[in-house]
Order: structure tokens, then C-alpha cells, then sequence
């Protein structure tokens, strides 16, 4: 019982750690405008990183067709998020179209 609790214990600290010692060392220091500026497109990187890997394959290949209802759906989800500069439309746009082609098959 007491190793499991010293277990549960580390792996808070483990997890608790990497997130609170950047925030508090970075609190103390004066960010350069710059790299504020820089740090502003990692969410926009890292979010087009999870993203487009899957729009682009299928089982490990490149499937680039109209057959391919992720990419086909992509195209007027990006048209959505630029004219609209909303995640939620943007979502819920690019869902609905996959939907509707998972359920009506255009081919």
C-alpha cells in the first residue's frame, strides 16, 4: 500500500513539474517581443501537424483523390476557417461534410 501511494505520489510530481517550472521561470524573465510574437503561431504549427497527416494519407500512402473524403471535406473547412476566423464552425463544417459523404457516397 505505501509503494503504490509513493508511486501515485512521483507521478504527480512527475507530471506537475514540466508544467509549473517553465511558468515559473518564465514569469521572471522579460520575453523579447519577438519570440512573444514567434510563440503566437505554435498552436497554428502543432494543430496543422495532427491535421493534415491525415487528410493526405490513407494505410500509410499518400491518397490524393476525390475518393478521399477527408481532403475532399478539407477544402471548403479551410474556406469556412478563413472566412469565418472560427474554430467551431470550422469543426463542426469540415464534420458534417465528412458525414455526409461517409452516409451518400458520390462514387
Amino acid at each position: 500500500m505505501e509503494s503504490v501511494l509513493l508511486i501515485i505520489l512521483g507521478m504527480g510530481l512527475v507530471t506537475y513539474l514540466p508544467r509549473f517550472l517553465p511558468m515559473y521561470i518564465l514569469t521572471r524573465l522579460e520575453i523579447p517581443p519577438l519570440v512573444i510574437a514567434w510563440l503566437r503561431y505554435v498552436p497554428v504549427a502543432v494543430l496543422a501537424a495532427l491535421i493534415v497527416p491525415g487528410i493526405f494519407t490513407a494505410e500509410r500512402q499518400i491518397y490524393l483523390s476525390f475518393q478521399n473524403s477527408y481532403l475532399v471535406a478539407a477544402l471548403p473547412a479551410f474556406f469556412v476557417a478563413w472566412r469565418t476566423k472560427s474554430m467551431l464552425f470550422t469543426v463542426t463544417a469540415g464534420m458534417v461534410l465528412v458525414m455526409l459523404m461517409q452516409l451518400f457516397p458520390y462514387a
